[in-house]
């Protein structure tokens, strides 16, 4: 038997930075879908928050599971989730790039007051201020299309 701990702190936004999530009920929803249809795919969330534009999951990565498998399963099929509630008028998606960052478990807990924290944070700060806080912060290169 493998004894595994993985925590990965996933970022992603809705496509173009739409507002579709704008209501604390619609996020509510997509969070509860997001977390069910996880647990029915053995993916463990670990906490799940965001804001009107774009999502914070903190995930612990099982021993088959990969980083893009994660993220193809949770933005599929939430976003098809969504469309099929029609409880926005626009065709609802996720941008295809997001964050993945692995966290340790010395910090778990600030991380998780960081994702329940979101609707406060971003009362101050934009997803633009934070998205480029984390490309500073972690050193990721930020590429600009041609």
């Amino acid at each position: 038997m493998s004894f595994i701990k993985v925590y990965i702190h996933f970022v992603w936004s809705t496509k173009n930075r739409v507002p579709f999530l704008e209501t604390r009920e619609i996020r509510q929803m997509m969070w509860n879908y997001i977390r069910k249809n996880a647990t029915e795919k053995g993916i463990h969330i670990d906490f799940i928050n965001g804001y009107s534009d774009h999502c914070h999951c903190l995930i612990s990565l099982g021993a088959d599971q990969t980083i893009q498998k994660v993220m193809q399963l949770i933005k599929g099929e939430s976003s098809f989730w969504m469309n099929k509630q029609k409880l926005i008028l626009d065709r609802f998606e996720w941008q295809d790039e997001y964050f993945a960052v692995s966290v340790s478990e010395s910090v778990l807990d600030r991380v998780r007051n960081y994702i329940k924290n979101q609707e406060q944070h971003h009362s101050k700060k934009t997803f633009d201020e934070e998205y480029n806080e984390f490309i500073i912060k972690y050193g990721f290169q930020k590429f600009v299309d041609e």
